[in-house]
């Protein structure tokens, strides 16, 4: 594992405990109804064997579940304390919680009829890499569906940028107890790239139909791509 990623990997090992507060306050109570809405695209296509990685505390995960109780669903993070957090949630039934690296995925070609992640790209070190593994392990015809940040643009774009820069922080310091975290993600939001930019590298790694749906001033986006069939 690269440097930059076992920072990554301490960093939410330490706000897990708080991770799902924080995501409802920093998204202003929005975050489960995106991840219900996520699983949606996911599952529209039918199917019966899904990947969420990056699960966190599987909030995707089972929003997954709810839309298809059938499915083989595997929940997959590197934070050995999210995916603890994740197996304590009531509603796990179905859900196989397991260790992985998005950068070397440890799963067969051509395995699912969808992947999912929340909130993964911004935080990995080789972007390419990661969405390659995403193809790699998708069926023909097989989806991406995620949610990412995005730095804020347009009129009300610095405005945007210096909330974030106060707001979130003072939160993590306040609710989440961990404020170098907290700055951590927002500056990894800041730095991230664009919307566009953002669909040149998934089409790049092969995926086609990719689609983009702004949210909350256009600082997270829900994401949607498919393999060729």
């Amino acid at each position: 594992m690269r440097n930059e990623d076992s920072t990554v990997q301490a960093t939410f090992n330490g706000i897990a405990r708080r991770y799902d507060l924080m995501n409802r306050l920093m998204t202003l109570g929005s975050h489960k109804r995106w991840c219900r809405e996520l699983a949606q695209c996911a599952t529209s296509g039918g199917g019966d064997n899904f990947l969420d990685l990056a699960t966190g505390t599987g909030v995707i995960a089972r929003a997954v579940r709810e839309q298809s109780p059938e499915s083989a669903i595997i929940g997959a993070d590197f934070s050995a304390a999210m995916l603890a957090m994740a197996r304590s949630i009531e509603g796990n039934a179905g859900i196989d919680w397991q260790f992985a690296d998005a950068h070397e995925l440890p799963f067969d070609d051509g395995a699912f009829d969808a992947v999912t992640h929340g909130y993964l790209l911004r935080n990995v070190s080789d972007l390419d890499q990661v969405l390659a593994e995403q193809f790699r392990v998708l069926k023909p015809g097989g989806v991406v569906a995620a949610i990412e940040t995005s730095p804020p643009s347009g009129l009300l774009g610095p405005l945007v940028r210096l909330g974030m820069r106060v707001v979130v922080p003072t939160l993590g310091t306040l609710i989440g107890r961990d404020r170098g975290a907290y700055k951590y993600l927002v500056e990894s939001t800041l730095g991230f790239m664009g919307p566009e930019a953002l669909r040149r590298r998934f089409e790049r790694a092969g995926f086609t139909d990719v689609h983009v749906k702004a949210k909350l001033l256009g600082t997270n986006m829900i994401w949607t791509a498919r393999k060729p069939g």
